[in-house]
């Protein structure tokens, strides 16, 4: 009986293609936008974990020099004290316009050296050592990097391997600091064994590899030069993925509210199923089908339509990410400097997180249809009345519902901190919202029908009231999708707004040039100072600090600083005191992390000054940063690279002096670089920073409003009952239709008033809360009206293209069709 009906209830979507072709969409669209999000988040997480082991060969116990970086001579020291040492060596190439992260190690001593260069990356050379230090010397990298490595590493014999992760190329020592041309420079020293020789414990196991190596005892550390401290392993780099978790949590938000706003359109669909299907189900129910089998047997059709809708949604979502996945690449280098391959693969984990979402999303959207099958009575004749009249008194519950879930969003910002705090209130706002819509629309719909005198309007806005049960779920989609379009759009187009300030302030100079080396840096500043002009020199140093490694710049007291230098809090005289020495300025990063406030002092090693002057904007940057008076930098860091400059120029000295620059210094082109140019740069980088977010907010007003679309075309059966009656009276069937429309650009009208502060409030939480946690800067909120005006006219076209079929529908419908509905059982 199981077969017949399942064969029965089946029978039913081919009378009803639309209605099958709504639910088979809805969850191949919730589920393609949450598997495309859920496959590009793989593949970043993929490529952070390939990164992160093969960093971790290169890591262990070392020895370190806090205020920078470590000199040859301290290796040849410790080397004759007994230390069993290995040298490593990082930095960031540039040349002709492109760059790529570096690492060298001594291929002859470092352990290492043999896992990091399979036999499969040799090219199959029989005497790689060779290879790898014949000049020009050899380099190992991954074979998507080779398109992005300059012009003369290309000219190095080059091994391919997959193992290294993109952006980065490994060579020997002496090729990288030959390349970076700091011969005498260390990032740190590897521990290979355990205490030197003669400080080391009666009790001493004989020295091991750095996996299994013991730490030096108090005694040796004791014995090591003063600028020299020991680091754990593991302290090297930062993981690409935890910079970035922010940024995939922001996708998987996305992602789901997409998936939700799908969800609705299948729980919409599922229910008015059931309910045109109560006839067919109380006549199953008479022939003796039990109650527990029925379900079963609707729990099975489900079934089978979910995997149908799951594996559409799969490849869809694969094309998805596929088109996304280069904008996501280019957003995680620009603005995280993390590196993702570009090509998608595909991987289990995401196909499975896919299938389970769609099923369990089909559950819980009939859930609510199964549940009104059991309170009903069975033998209740179909009715769109009950029906409404069921849901109508739900409104305060879930509108109740609505309230506590707000309520609790706003609770957990105030007791859990950081983003996971900042997403469970917007989780908590917004769904409560949602809840909230249905009540709040009943009670607005209510009072226009009471201050509505002309027959025709009262009953419009009651047919509106009387056709909410079915749009409800459609206009809950649209609101959360307006929302979020709302919120994002204010929060991109506000980073912008502050970007472009910040740009005009930071690169306040005309030109900005690089220099070869030392010796032509400061060959080029003498002869520029003979002309007049204006130089002011980059220079910094990299620190260790409590929080990571830092960068301390020097300024030179200049007005282009006091005029332009984005300082967002700062205390009395601050260029003054810094110019003397006596005082700090931090990024606004640093200071959050440290929880630095002005007049605080900063942990920075001993020389430097600590007293907290000013804290300035560095969006975009991920790490920490400090300003100090050029002259304390050269004070304690004599040594520091002075190859960068920045110049004033009147607009007629442009040009001139770009080319005595490259004429008569031999300076390349690429080296120089006007101001208007690199800000040109940079808002190109943002604008492709932002396009996955543009990307999916459209996505989800399309899902939104294909769910008006749908609602209105599985409703147009069960409008005739309204609709005949008016006719009869005189109405003309072209008014009706128009009517038709107007209900549906009042409902999304009304919908889309409501969603405003709602995205106002999601705005003020994504600048004021999730930014701040995820970045350490918070960014002003500013307010664009003109944007919101055009949402609410997408929403108003949506939802008006959404109602032509069914208004064209009713114009073009026979007489003889509204006359059945007064001879039909209704």
């Amino acid at each position: 009986m199981i077969r017949a009906a399942l064969h029965t209830l089946l029978s039913y979507w081919p009378r009803h293609r639309f209605q099958l072709f709504a639910l088979i969409a809805g969850l191949a669209l919730a589920t393609a936008l949450w598997s495309a999000v859920q496959a590009i988040n793989g593949q970043a997480r993929q490529s952070y974990a390939q990164a992160q082991v093969f960093l971790q060969q290169l890591d262990g116990t070392s020895l370190v020099s806090p205020g920078g970086s470590l000199h040859l001579s301290d290796y040849v020291t410790l080397k004759r004290q007994g230390w069993k040492l290995t040298p490593v060596l990082e930095g960031h190439y540039r040349n002709a316009g492109q760059s790529i992260d570096l690492i060298g190690i001594d291929i002859l001593t470092s352990p290492q050296a043999a896992r990091l260069f399979p036999a499969e990356s040799r090219g199959g050379d029989p005497d790689f050592l060779r290879a790898m230090l014949r000049e020009p010397g050899g380099i190992v990298l991954h074979p998507e990097t080779e398109k992005l490595l300059p012009a003369v590493l290309k000219e190095m014999q080059i091994f391919r391997s997959e193992a290294v992760p993109l952006g980065l190329a490994v060579a020997d020592i002496s090729v990288v600091s030959r390349l970076l041309k700091r011969p005498d420079d260390l990032s740190r020293l590897i521990l290979l064994g355990d205490t030197p020789p003669d400080v080391m414990p009666s009790d001493s196991q004989p020295a091991g590899s750095g996996a299994d190596m013991r730490p030096p005892d108090t005694r040796a550390l004791a014995s090591l030069p003063a600028h020299i401290k020991l680091a754990p392993g593991g302290t090297a780099r930062m993981n690409p993925g935890t910079l970035t978790e922010s940024f995939h949590l922001n996708l998987t938000a996305f992602g789901f509210l997409s998936f939700i706003v799908g969800l609705f359109i299948v729980q919409g669909t599922i229910g008015l199923a059931m309910e045109q299907r109560r006839g067919l189900l109380r006549t199953l129910r008479s022939l003796g089908l039990p109650f527990a089998q029925m379900i079963l047997i609707l729990v099975i059709e489900t079934t089978l339509i979910a995997v149908a809708s799951a594996f559409i949604g799969l490849i869809l979502g694969c094309f998805l990410a596929a088109s996304l996945l280069p904008g996501v690449t280019a957003t995680l280098s620009g603005l995280y400097g993390a590196e993702v391959s570009g090509a998608l693969s595909l991987q289990p984990a995401w196909i499975l997180s896919g299938l389970a979402m769609t099923l369990a999303g089909a559950s819980l959207a009939s859930a609510h249809a199964f549940y009104t099958l059991w309170k009903l009575p069975i033998l209740q004749a179909p009715s769109t009345q009950a029906r409404g009249q069921r849901l109508l008194q739900s409104y305060t519950a879930w509108a109740v519902a609505g309230i506590a879930l707000s309520l609790g969003g706003v609770l957990a910002l105030t007791l859990v901190e950081g983003l996971i705090g900042g997403f469970m209130f917007l989780g908590g706002v917004m769904l409560g919202a949602a809840l909230l819509l249905p009540y709040v629309l009943w009670s607005v719909l209510g009072i226009a029908q009471a201050w509505a005198r002309a027959p025709l309007m009262q009953w419009l806005w009651a047919d509106a009231r009387a056709q909410l049960p079915g749009l409800s779920l459609a206009l809950m989609a649209l609101m959360l999708a307006l929302a979020t379009n709302i919120g994002v759009g204010t929060m991109v187009s506000s980073f912008r707004l502050t970007f472009v300030d910040w740009l005009d302030q930071r690169l306040a100079a005309d030109l900005y040039v690089t220099t070869l080396d030392d010796a032509q840096g400061t060959e080029v500043q003498a002869w520029l100072r003979q002309q007049g002009l204006t130089v002011l020199p980059i220079r910094s140093k990299k620190v260790q600090h409590s929080t990571g490694q830092i960068q301390i710049y020097g300024l030179r007291d200049d007005k282009i600083y006091r005029d332009h230098w984005p300082v967002i809090s700062a205390g009395p005289d601050i260029w003054d005191l810094l110019a003397q020495g006596r005082g700090v300025l931090v990024s606004e990063q640093l200071a959050r992390r440290a929880g630095l406030q002005i007049g605080a002092h900063i942990d920075l090693p001993t020389g430097w000054p600590s007293e907290i002057l000013g804290i300035y904007a560095d969006y975009g940057n991920p790490h920490g940063q400090a300003m100090v008076s050029l002259p304390q930098l050269l004070k304690n860091a004599p040594d520091v690279d002075n190859l960068r400059f920045a110049l004033r120029l009147d607009p007629g000295q442009l040009k001139q002096v770009i080319n005595i620059l490259q004429e008569r210094f031999e300076i390349p082109r690429e080296n120089i670089t006007q101001s208007d140019v690199a800000k040109a740069r940079s808002m190109a980088v943002f604008d492709q920073t932002f396009l996955i977010t543009d990307a999916l907010k459209l996505l989800t007003l399309a899902v939104a409003s294909f769910a008006i679309f749908t609602s209105l075309a599985t409703l147009w059966n069960q409008r005739l009952p309204q609709l005949a009656p008016v006719w009869a009276m005189g109405v003309r069937r072209r008014s009706l239709a128009q009517i038709d429309i107007l209900r549906s650009l009042l409902m999304a009208g009304l919908t889309a008033v409501l969603a405003l502060p709602l995205g106002l409030l999601l705005s003020w939480a994504l600048l004021v809360v999730i930014n701040t946690a995820a970045f350490g800067w918070r960014l002003p909120v500013y307010l664009f009206p003109m944007d919101w005006l055009a949402l609410v006219v997408l929403a108003l076209l949506a939802a008006g293209l959404a109602a032509l079929l069914p208004a064209w529908r009713l114009f073009r419908i026979s007489p003889n069709e509204l006359l059945k509905v007064f001879s039909s059982e209704r």
